[in-house]
């Protein structure tokens, strides 16, 4: 195992957690041959420096917090190279009121400020659904129905 790529590899993950994919391609950019960066990604998990578990909490955790719907942030995390049922099994862990999030989210961005017009509404639609809100979760947090 080439030591080199191990602290490097440790280094990257003592400031935050990484997930499997996301610290491979870490290490490639740093110009390491892939099958020597295999191994060391190996060690680090089998001695559980490396955890695609942790790292999917972590991100759900850091997302919610910033005011993202779950849409955005199963989508984070596939790009990160999470499998699904790994990140359906944290979010299983949570207890995350979405529809709560989606409200909370509106606020912080429209304050009770009135919605004037189909454009308005539609901006603010646009804006929860950006964030990774369903349908329903936006119109909860938006106070209306489907029909208008």
């Amino acid at each position: 195992m080439n030591k080199e790529i191990l602290h490097s590899a440790i280094g990257l993950l003592s400031r935050r957690e990484h997930s499997e994919k996301e610290l491979t391609q870490k290490l490639k950019v740093k110009q390491h041959p892939l099958d020597e960066i295999a191994p060391v990604i190996d060690y680090l998990v089998e001695n559980n420096y490396l955890s695609n578990i942790r790292f999917a909490e972590s991100v759900i955790r850091n997302k919610v917090n910033r005011g993202y719907g779950w849409q955005y942030i199963k989508q984070a995390l596939k790009s990160k190279g999470i499998k699904r049922e790994i990140y359906l099994a944290v979010l299983e862990e949570q207890s995350i009121d979405w529809y709560q999030q989606a409200q909370e989210a509106y606020q912080k961005r429209f304050g009770s400020s009135e919605i004037l017009d189909q454009k308005d509404k539609a901006k603010r639609l646009r804006f929860l659904q950006y964030r990774g809100y369903s349908i329903d979760e936006c119109m909860a947090a938006l106070n209306t129905d489907y029909i208008d």
